[in-house]
């Protein structure tokens, strides 16, 4: 896939969506941007001191009132105390303009939203399916640590975008892990973008032609 393609990936905690966001990247051979991201914000702060577990506990801060929506580079607006998450939106948005990349989390399919050829992908699971990848995957966690974790992430995602986390409207495709396994679901996310960026291709070219 040659053309530049930026692809957001949001997760339920539990539903494989990061191993599918790093499975995605691999096979379109760009580079996966996950923790990387509080890394980068954090040394544009001047925070090189801090500690990993310090920057990751630090990054789902935010106060208790509702900022509202971001709107095109509404970030700008964030209050200084809320400079964690403006500085992550400007590594996003920085790196989003140079190369094709995949994002994973840290609201990046709203702070992308209205860059030319974004996609956005919302990856979650039933139950049963979060409950077993708990005991494997997540260090014999429970559902409902899961569930904690993932109303840390809405309640984030929410006060900063002003959209509601895992609404379908806010989504090119909605994945359920429970059905299919993680390669076939990075294999959906690839063959969607093939087909949207190929019939835009053919629209952009019969529009030369009139």
């Amino acid at each position: 896939m040659e053309k530049h393609i930026i692809i957001a990936i949001s997760r339920q905690y539990g539903s494989g969506g990061k191993e599918i966001a790093e499975i995605v990247a691999k096979k379109m051979n760009v580079r996966c941007y996950d923790r990387q991201i509080l890394y980068l914000a954090a040394e544009k702060m001047g925070e090189t001191e801090l500690d990993a577990d310090t920057i990751i506990r630090e990054a789902y801060q935010r106060p208790d009132f509702k900022l509202g929506s971001l709107g095109e580079y509404g970030f700008e607006a964030i209050p200084y105390y809320n400079k964690k998450f403006r500085e992550q939106a400007r590594v996003i948005r920085e790196i989003a303009e140079k190369e094709s990349a995949v994002f994973l989390g840290r609201c990046a399919d709203a702070v992308l939203d209205g860059i030319q050829n974004h996609y956005s992908f919302f990856i979650y699971a039933d139950e049963e399916f979060r409950r077993q990848r708990a005991q494997t995957h997540y260090e014999h966690k429970t559902l409902k640590d899961m569930e904690r974790e993932d109303k840390t992430r809405e309640r984030y995602y929410n006060y900063y975008t002003g959209k509601k986390w895992g609404d379908p409207l806010n989504y090119d495709l909605m994945i359920n892990t429970s059905k299919i396994n993680l390669n076939e679901a990075a294999e959906l996310i690839i063959d969607y973008i093939d087909k949207k960026t190929s019939k835009e291709e053919k629209i952009n070219e019969g529009e030369r032609k009139i």
